[in-house]
């Protein structure tokens, strides 16, 4: 199942990322016609970031940059640095953004915009060394009943049903596991009747980090491994391809995974960059191994 497809596309030299500048961890959403981007903002030595942007597109390809959209210590009193790794998600008008802070903790803000002002609680949603393993790399998945979950951490991976209000949940409903050679960045989607779980595996400064996947019944498993879905094609230059996004595309049978790389040329750990290609479902459930930087990503997407 992890070999590649005979009909893949011809396979391209990696040009430049359509979002200028060194970010890492995007989180990619469509909200009311139009993609957003929510990445780490890198180029510091150990990940010290203060901040988020947000970006937005009408086709994948170019990007606005609508700048901080949430500072630590201005909008979140309980974190000064080390911000990481944002979610986001929409309900009823209103738009959350979950994020890493302190190194071991995740907080949400709350707006009435994609673009903000966020409001943060005042504290963190998850406080470090509350569960197994460390508290980072939120991601959030909305089932088809409206139920929306919350993934996150570091060593052991956790999922729970957010309550109706999205910042808050059940303590004990929350169930952990350890998928295979999991490291960070634990993500899930759904098509059909199945659900993909996908998390990184490795450092993100080392340039074997790769990203791999399972499938399963339900948004909280059980889980079977089903390989590889995303590793680095060194013979062109790509590198440290993980920490990703999976959304489809409204509307549509189109899916899109949103990743980072050790920027080109010259990139580390501390130097990555935006990368976006497409995911191909197969019949079986299983998802063909993506090929970074397989074709030019431009997906224009229609309002409703």
């Amino acid at each position: 199942m992890d070999d590649l497809a005979a009909d893949q596309p011809a396979v391209a030299m990696p040009v430049g990322s359509p979002v200028p500048g060194y970010f890492a961890d995007p989180a990619l959403v469509a909200f009311d016609g139009r993609y957003y981007v929510y990445p780490t903002t890198d180029g510091s030595d150990q990940w010290a970031a203060t901040a988020f942007r947000a970006f937005s597109s009408g086709d994948l390809l170019d990007w606005e940059d609508h700048g901080v959209v949430l500072e630590l210590g201005r909008d979140v009193t309980w974190a000064q640095r080390h911000a990481w790794a944002p979610a986001a998600a929409h309900r009823a008008g209103r738009y959350y953004l979950y994020f890493t802070a302190r190194t071991d903790s995740i907080g949400v803000a709350v707006a009435d915009s994609p673009l903000g002002p966020f409001r943060d609680l005042g504290r963190p949603l998850i406080e470090a060394d509350r569960f197994e393993g460390r508290a980072i790399d939120p991601s959030v998945f909305t089932d088809d009943d409206g139920t929306a979950y919350l993934y996150w951490g570091n060593g052991t991976a956790h999922g729970v049903p957010l309550n109706e209000d999205m910042t808050s949940f059940d303590a004990s409903r929350v169930a952990s596991w350890t998928p295979t050679d999991f490291r960070e960045a634990a993500h899930v989607h759904r098509r059909g009747d199945v659900y993909y779980l996908s998390w990184s595996v490795d450092d993100t400064r080392d340039e074997n980090y790769r990203v791999l996947y399972a499938t399963g019944p339900g948004p909280l498993g059980p889980w079977t491994d089903r390989g590889v879905l995303l590793e680095k094609a060194a013979d062109r230059g790509i590198l440290a391809t993980g920490h990703h996004s999976v959304l489809n595309i409204p509307g549509t049978d189109e899916w899109v995974i949103a990743y980072h790389r050790f920027a080109i040329p010259g990139g580390d750990g501390f130097h990555r960059e935006l990368a976006f290609d497409l995911l191909h479902h197969q019949a079986d459930g299983s998802i063909t191994r993506v090929v970074p930087a397989s074709a030019p990503l431009c997906i224009p997407l229609q309002d409703g």
